[in-house]
């Protein structure tokens, strides 16, 4: 029994630590990493897309009355 209660203390104290360097690392957060998979940005709303197909189905469906970009106009979806 007492070995049991050892093992789980051991693993805790182990996590923290772990944490605890991974914190002091600092890499790259989720947020940062989507932020660079979204390269393509609305010319009407700001919103945000990760490529041209994407941005160009965007564009026809929530901006169908205004004048489409010329960096669309030859994307094929």
């Amino acid at each position: 029994m007492a070995r049991g209660q050892q093992k789980i203390q051991s693993q805790q104290k182990n996590a923290e630590k772990q944490a605890k360097i991974k914190k002091q690392q600092g890499g790259p957060n989720q947020k940062d990493t989507a932020a660079v998979a979204l390269k393509f940005s609305c010319a009407v709303c700001k919103a945000q897309m990760p490529d041209p197909k994407t941005y160009k189905q965007h564009f026809e469906n929530k901006h169908a009355g205004k004048d489409m970009p010329e960096e669309l106009k030859d994307v094929t979806v």
